[in-house]
């Protein structure tokens, strides 16, 4: 796997997609085993679970699946969609493993119905779904709204309330107008924070009376990241050691910056102008990591917490305390953009109703800081955009913990425990959601069905997760809900339709939708303690 060094020349496109999320910096890992199956006794007595594990659930606590716009939509011609960055960058050959694009995807611009089925015998209470920027303003705020795009979003909501299903809606996930793009240079200009602003009050407006919760953005954290760090995803932005023929070490924090403001508008406008009649929330979804120390010294633990600084208190200490960590502002001094008096206004009326947190994997970090002869050459720890951090899966040659069908997500469930109590203890007195947790399939285009729909690593996965969460509302976490990545197998972005993290296996020809075993583990797991009040209060609406 080729990686993108200060070394190297360049970065093809070609090869981006092959080292996606390189910015951990992961080294060519060892090939996966075949996963292993189990006897048919030993699979149903996984489908054995109960509620028995559920006691520390409030009977309101909401489980749900996870979707975004450009992943399961499709509808690429649809009337008067706009272009969006992910239709232009899918449509050049090289930018994605498999060759494939969002054009179709999951057809669920097509069959939201059939999916909302799906969804009600699946038996959860809730589902995590995102909104086209390019769907709704094709030409930005200047342009006219696409009426066809409201409706198709009032269409799914209501599918969704009319099953007892709460939709949690994110304004942006991932996607940007490319006319925005090309006009302001996306998100390095401040200009796109008054045309995210207006799309925002464009879906409150119209969508609002049948949304309770509204997320901002969806991990902006990793979109500057991918965007204007690694330049793995478009526009292909990057910085040493990344090598890319645009970019440089300031744009991050640039588009960091505008995000965090853009986000602190729109929940000004919700607050101020939506809130009072519509009785929704409004709150946002970072990425947060584990950390552990990889050696017993002091050093390592005061570097595990400037990691979970640069990667995700980045966004949050801004939005809930109008400061960036203490930990940037030592290392990145002036580097670090300032908040003007008007910003620090704004930032005061933006107080989040809750904290999304998406939680996939964990890693070993080491200090580069006060010595950078520990850390390899060329690697992110010795640069300071990344705090003089470096990341590893291993220790002492040892892995963290199993590898998934992502090399680079590899399982910890004790890392879920962990995050949720960090960010208590960081932001206390703030409702947390886990808005996004998933595992990524041991199968490929070899795989048969039997093997893709077997997927009992993911069954096990996901008891070890949601018995970590459990363990963190025992200690006094105010967790109030849990949403799978995925509802379905989708277009996982570089990878194309390669890797698979859905309850549902989607047939690419005739994309029929199958449930896995996880899809019947879940079921049972969460059917008998889904608030049947909740359900009915919004099937009424």
């Amino acid at each position: 796997m080729e990686t993108c060094s200060s070394s190297s020349s360049s970065c093809s496109r070609a090869a981006k997609p092959e080292i996606f999320f390189s910015w951990l910096l992961l080294m060519i890992f060892l090939l996966l085993s075949p996963m292993a199956m189990e006897s048919s006794s030993a699979i149903n007595e996984k489908l054995k679970t109960t509620t028995d594990s559920l006691s520390s659930f409030s009977p309101d606590f909401l489980f749900g699946t996870s979707s975004s716009a450009y992943q399961f939509e499709g509808g690429y011609l649809a009337k008067e969609r706009g272009q969006d960055i992910w239709d232009v960058y899918t449509h050049k050959q090289g930018n994605i493993i498999d060759g494939s694009n969002g054009d179709v995807a999951n057809d669920q611009y097509h069959r939201y119905e059939e999916d909302a089925d799906i969804l009600a015998s699946l038996g959860v209470n809730s589902h995590k779904l995102s909104i086209l920027w390019a769907r709704i303003l094709p030409k930005g705020k200047h342009g006219k709204i696409n009426w066809s795009g409201i409706n198709y979003y009032k269409k799914v909501i209501n599918s969704l309330l009319r099953r007892g299903i709460q939709p949690f809606v994110t304004v942006n996930h991932y996607d940007l107008p490319q006319e925005l793009q090309d006009k302001y240079q996306g998100w390095l200009s401040p200009k796109l924070r008054e045309e995210y602003a207006y799309f925002a009050e464009v879906c409150f407006k119209y969508l609002g009376d049948g949304v309770k919760h509204w997320i901002t953005f969806n991990e902006p954290n990793m979109w500057a990241v991918l965007t204007y760090r690694t330049g793995l995803w478009p526009p292909n932005h990057c910085t040493q050691p990344f090598n890319c023929t645009k970019g440089g070490p300031s744009e991050l924090f640039i588009v960091g910056h505008n995000l965090i403001l853009a986000h602190a508008a729109a929940v000004n406008i919700y607050k101020n102008k939506y809130q009072k009649t519509q009785g929704g929330q409004i709150g946002i979804s970072v990425l947060y990591y584990w950390y552990e120390p990889l050696r017993n010294t002091s050093a390592d633990k005061v570097a595990v917490e400037r990691a979970l600084s640069f990667l995700s208190n980045w966004f949050l200490d801004p939005i809930i305390y109008g400061r960036y960590p203490k930990e940037m502002k030592d290392i990145l001094g002036s580097d670090l953009p300032k908040f003007s008096r008007s910003d620090l206004k704004m930032l005061e009326g933006a107080g989040v109703d809750f904290i999304g947190i998406n939680h996939y994997t964990t890693y070993y970090v080491q200090d580069c800081l006060s010595s950078h002869s520990h850390c390899g050459r060329n690697v992110a720890g010795n640069f300071k955009i990344d705090g003089f951090v470096e990341q590893t899966p291993f220790k002492n040659g040892t892995l963290i913990g199993e590898m998934t069908g992502l090399n680079y997500l590899l399982v910890y469930p004790r890392g879920m425990e962990k995050v949720i109590m960090y960010v208590k203890g960081r932001y206390p007195n703030i409702p947390l959601y886990v808005t996004e947790n998933g595992y990524c399939d041991i199968t490929n285009s070899n795989s048969s069905m039997k093997e893709m729909l077997n997927d009992t690593k993911r069954v096990k996965f996901l008891k070890d997760y949601l018995g970590s969460v459990e363990s963190a509302i025992r200690k006094g976490a105010d967790v109030r809900g849990y949403f799978i990545w995925s509802m379905l197998d989708n277009f996982e972005w570089g990878f194309g339709y390669t890797k698979h993290m859905g309850l549902y296996h989607v047939d690419r020809v005739t994309l029929k939708r199958t449930p896995k075993l996880s899809a019947k583990w879940y079921k049972k797991f969460i059917t008998k303690k889904v608030n049947v009040t909740t359900k009915r209060l919004y099937h009424s609406q």
